[in-house]
């Protein structure tokens, strides 16, 4: 582990005692008891024991013999938030059929456009989701209900719940709408409100902490392998052609790091994680102008958040606070050209940018899976009474992880760990920075 993780860090709230029987007709449940260790060597485990006499564990996921709520009565609602990912419409799908058709739960809401959805001042009307209405949505990319970012105020949006009578809300976003989602479970916890808050964690940028993988980015990573193959061959092409491919990951590069490894024609992956001089005798531009020597071509990728200490002046930021990042694909694009151009070093580039593509596409066979998992151990959880967690696989198991830990920081590559020192076995760079 990176830090000390207690037992309280990993303790899922409950609304209340089960009482009513699961309507599952199934031989398997989950006990409460059933914990995942955080940690799975061996070594981490005798510390961990030994420092505070227990194993720091997240809660199994999966159906529970009593269930809190009582189906009959119960009023669900989904929403979903921030950008697109592959996946969206395949968890919404997984949630609906799971309670309809296992639970019984037959009043299942859509809220339109993300949190405003929720806040009464919007105007924006429920969707009635029922089997029948999400039947064919695993076909289709983006989010049938809509999306949007930015802030809306907690109490607004639990008083549209409470209005409404719903029991259940299933929150379908990333780091920044999972941070929305605790606001609204803290702002029920306050009021003593019988209502579960839960979050699916949805990012293609994979970096939700404690969440092996997050739904879609499997899909992002097969779908910008296709920009990496269309720019290799346009780099060995021409004479000298450099192609240049974007990608997402803001703060974190794991879609350059696995569509680096997955496709073996990259030579150079450049990411937030690890700095990297332009210039100077160990720069990028230096290694580059030697390769170009050696090879004649070179396929560079990029993630959008790399490099951007190299923009200067005001920074804008989204709805969300995010801050707006430069085009480090094109500045890379033009330092080249500037570069090559003082050398009297002819190229050819091309540019490909990923991101919208690998947003809004179907999810893939692999996400498909991933999601319908996802959707109904958030379901399970729910209907067991669970609130303030998210879902999320942790060594191949699924687990429920409280959103007060999810939230507190992001998952990043580690630049001397070995996802990163594979890529560099991969691509063969160096360090772009003078040896410590």
């Amino acid at each position: 582990m990176n830090e000390q993780i207690s037992i309280n860090d990993t303790t899922i709230d409950s609304l209340g005692e089960c009482t009513y029987p699961s309507p599952l007709k199934i031989s398997k449940f989950i006990d409460d008891s059933q914990r995942i260790a955080i940690d799975i060597e061996a070594h981490l485990l005798e510390q961990s024991f030994h420092t505070t006499g227990t194993i720091a564990s997240f809660e199994n996921a999966g159906p529970r013999k009593k269930i809190f709520f009582n189906p009959e009565t119960t009023r669900a609602a989904i929403v979903t938030c921030g950008g697109l990912c592959p996946g969206i419409n395949n968890v919404i799908q997984g949630i609906v059929r799971m309670l309809n058709f296992q639970y019984g739960v037959k009043t299942i809401y859509g809220i339109r456009y993300g949190f405003e959805g929720l806040v009464k001042r919007y105007g924006h009307s429920f969707i009635e989701l029922t089997p029948a209405f999400v039947h064919d949505l695993h076909e289709k990319g983006g989010t049938v209900l809509g999306s949007s970012r930015g802030h809306q105020d907690e109490k607004e949006i639990v008083a549209t719940l409470t209005e409404h009578g719903i029991n259940i809300l299933f929150i379908i976003g990333g780091d920044g709408s999972l941070r929305g989602a605790y606001d609204i479970y803290q702002e029920v916890k306050r009021q003593k409100l019988p209502i579960a808050i839960v979050g699916i964690p949805k990012t293609i940028d994979n970096d939700i902490w404690f969440v092996d993988k997050t739904f879609g980015f499997s899909t992002a990573v097969s779908t910008a392998a296709q920009a990496i193959y269309a720019a290799h061959s346009e780099a060995i092409g021409a004479k000298n052609g450099i192609g240049i491919v974007r990608v997402m990951g803001r703060d974190a590069g794991y879609i350059a790091a696995y569509v680096t490894l997955a496709s073996n024609e990259v030579n150079y992956c450049l990411v937030p994680e690890v700095h990297f001089d332009l210039e100077g005798p160990y720069g990028f531009l230096t290694h580059l102008e030697k390769r170009l020597y050696a090879a004649s071509h070179a396929v560079i990728v990029v993630s959008e958040g790399a490099g951007q200490e190299y923009f200067t002046g005001p920074k804008e930021t989204d709805a969300s606070g995010n801050i707006k990042y430069g085009d480090i694909g094109l500045l890379l694009k033009d330092k080249i050209t500037e570069y090559c151009k003082k050398r009297q070093i002819p190229v050819t580039i091309k540019y490909i940018d990923t991101s919208y593509l690998v947003r809004s596409v179907p999810a893939s066979s692999d996400d498909a899976v991933y999601c319908i998992m996802l959707a109904q151990n958030a379901v399970h959880g729910a209907m067991a009474g669970k609130t303030g967690f998210v879902v999320g696989s942790w060594h191949s198991y699924y687990t429920y992880i409280p959103l007060s830990l999810v939230t507190k920081k992001r998952k990043r590559i580690d630049p001397n760990g070995y996802l990163w020192s594979m890529v560099k076995q991969s691509t063969c760079q160096p360090d772009f920075s003078p040896p410590q």
